[in-house]
């Protein structure tokens, strides 16, 4: 059973939009799937404590987390196995054809990129030269239906919890663009193979990282 309902009203009864179960957040903690973790354990049927998992290895070189940071921000890159020894972003570019987010540091050299999914016919990528606002780490999500081309008539707005299941992942990166940003996703194995509703999706772990090499006053290039 789901232990998170389809329902957005009962999703913002709950207390958080954590886990559905310990194989989810093994493949998060592992920047992969659930589907991966399966292939890689045959006959692995149930996960408890004391089970042996062969699994990636995704671990950071450092935990070294500073000490002004957030406590549950911490917290959920530790879980996420993210180095907070991340390159600096001078800038970012959002490249449509190509289906990825790139980071650029000085001297216009790539340092990171990231497989995302941008916009669809309904909304589309907005081409053009933003700024970073800022980064919210672990957010809440307003849902507006009159924002969703594709709300259900008579649906209510709706304030939900956050978690990594939440529709924004584990952060939402702000830009200049009203109402767009970059963020995480409930559902990884959908980046690059699904739409949007305009914004920049990209995996929690690696949402995570790019929210660490960004600031505000970050440029943020978008093209085709």
């Amino acid at each position: 059973m789901d232990p998170i309902p389809k329902d957005l009203t009962e999703q913002g009864k709950l207390k958080s939009l954590g886990y559905r179960n310990p194989l989810e957040k093994l493949a998060e903690m592992f920047h992969t799937t659930s589907e991966v973790i399966t292939a890689l354990n045959p006959g692995v049927t149930t996960i408890k404590t004391g089970t042996m998992l062969r699994l990636p290895n995704a671990l950071p070189g450092s935990r070294d987390y500073p000490a002004d940071w957030k406590p549950e921000w911490r917290q959920t890159l530790g879980m996420l196995n993210v180095d907070p020894r991340q390159p600096q972003a001078d800038h970012i570019v959002v490249d449509k054809s190509e289906g990825v987010l790139k980071v650029y540091g000085t001297g216009n050299r790539l340092v990171a990129q990231f497989s995302a999914t941008m916009g669809s016919e309904h909304d589309p990528l907005p081409i053009g030269r933003w700024k970073i606002n800022g980064v919210d780490s672990n957010p809440k999500f307003h849902y507006n239906p009159k924002l969703f081309w594709d709300a259900k008539k008579g649906d209510d707005p709706a304030m939900l919890p956050p978690g990594p299941n939440g529709p924004v992942g584990v952060v939402w990166i702000d830009l200049s663009k009203e109402h767009y940003g970059i963020h995480g996703t409930p559902e990884p194995q959908t980046i690059g193979r699904t739409e949007s509703h305009g914004c920049i999706r990209l995996t929690n772990w690696d949402a995570a990282r790019v929210a660490l090499m960004v600031k505000p006053g970050t440029p943020a290039i978008f093209q085709d």
